[in-house]
Formats: structure tokens, C-alpha cells, sequence
């Protein structure tokens, strides 16, 4: 899980990015409180406003 948060934060965000961390650590914490099953869903969900290609948002796919 933790890996694909990390694959995640980085179609939003540069690798070095102060942003990813804090993208990072903030899904982190919502799994640590037991709300998992918000996360999740929600990052695939949030790749579709930016408008991200289908081969941007391969990363973020639950189904790949």
C-alpha cells in the first residue's frame, strides 16, 4: 500500500517535491485512523481532474 501511495503522489507531483511528501503523509495518517477504504478510491479518482493521459495515470490505477 504504501508503495502505490508513493507511485501515486508522484503523477501529481516532482519525485523531490516537498508536496509529495505532504500528499504522502497525509494518506498515510487517514490509513493509520482506519479510513483505508477512502484512500484508495480516491486516488484514482483524483487523477481524472487534471486531465492526465491514460499512460500518466497508469500509476494510479487499481486495476494494473
Amino acid at each position: 500500500m504504501i508503495e502505490y501511495l508513493w507511485k501515486a503522489a508522484f503523477v501529481f507531483y516532482y519525485q523531490t517535491s516537498t508536496q509529495a511528501e505532504a500528499r504522502q503523509s497525509k494518506r498515510l495518517q487517514l490509513i493509520l485512523e482506519g479510513k483505508s477504504s477512502s484512500v484508495a478510491p480516491g486516488i484514482p479518482r483524483s487523477a481524472t481532474l487534471p486531465k492526465l493521459t491514460p499512460q500518466e495515470r497508469k500509476p494510479v490505477n487499481l486495476s494494473h
